[in-house]
């Protein structure tokens, strides 16, 4: 399972699932940043497991405890606060574009600090998949709100802390450490900042009584979405790992139609074409590197 590629499609396919997985929380009443840290300790606990039961996990070296808390700041915690933020200031339609820029602000990020830039065959896959996400955000959401233009400005932030976080693990991998291990650690580490979060924005455990059930299901996902994330981050590099984005957008039209009735315009089902034809570039352009 240390092919690229299928960890990319895996990663992508998971994120993808969290994402119904979360709207069903939010349906229930579950505070956003209180679902997150949910997310992170469950998933942080279950992955120290796993590390522990392979022998794999390090102990907590200075150089570990740093890479955990910068690396959960930067990819769990600012995303978050921003996201909660700006939605209900420019609607989750232009968010979604944020995200959509992870990518292309990862890419430029690696170019600029040499780490493991993409090539141009590399640079034009990921140009491909940020137009195939943009059709795909458009064709679903024809009434983005555009109003505050200096929260779009604050919205910008988002991709650039992801692409500063995927360029940042692998510029500060620690040496020797496992990515399990690595997994396990940064998640929870970012447990403390969310669930203070949480708090100030009022949270509300009442809701949680009743959601059993979704809370193992999105621990299990999550689970296994964050051990193929961190073994991808280790051997694609930070600009292949940060189209597990595109993936996820197509496995979210999958799921919409699939299971929950939604339909889609041709428009939509065109940007999943182009997403899946800028995967390949962009994977036909690592094999070029090897």
């Amino acid at each position: 399972m240390n092919r690229p590629l299928l960890l990319l499609l895996g990663t992508g396919t998971m994120l993808g699932l969290n994402f119904p997985i979360g709207k069903l929380a939010l349906a229930h009443g579950v505070d956003p940043a209180l679902w997150a840290a949910i997310i992170s300790l469950g998933a942080g606990l279950s992955m120290l497991l796993v590390a522990n039961l392979q022998k794999t996990a390090k102990s907590n070296s200075d150089s570990t405890l740093k890479f955990s808390l910068v690396s959960g700041c930067l990819s769990y915690v600012m995303p978050n606060l921003l996201t909660f933020m700006v939605i209900p200031k420019i609607g989750s339609g232009l968010t979604a574009v944020m995200f959509a820029l992870s990518p292309v602000a990862t890419a430029l990020i690696s170019i600029f600090l040499r780490v493991r830039p993409p090539n141009l065959i590399g640079i034009l896959g990921i140009i491909l998949g940020l137009i195939g996400a943009l059709i795909i955000t458009l064709g679903r959401n024809t009434n983005l709100e555009t109003d505050g233009s200096g929260w779009i400005v604050v919205a910008l932030l988002i991709p650039v802390f992801l692409g500063f976080g995927n360029v940042y693990r692998t510029l500060a991998w620690p040496e020797g450490a496992s990515p399990h291990g690595l997994a396990a650690y940064t998640n929870l580490a970012a447990v403390p900042f969310l669930a203070t979060m949480s708090i100030l924005m009022g949270f509300n455990l009442a809701p949680l009584a009743s959601l059993g059930g979704l809370i193992a299901l999105q621990i299990l996902v999550s689970t296994i979405m964050f051990l193929m994330f961190f073994q991808l981050q280790q051997i694609g590099g930070p600009t292949y790992l940060s189209q597990i984005g595109y993936v996820a957008a197509a496995v979210g039209l999958f799921i919409g139609a699939t299971f929950l009735g939604e339909i889609y315009s041709t428009l939509v089902w065109i940007g999943a074409g182009v997403v899946a034809l800028g995967i390949t570039v962009s994977t036909w352009s690592g094999l070029k590197k090897t």
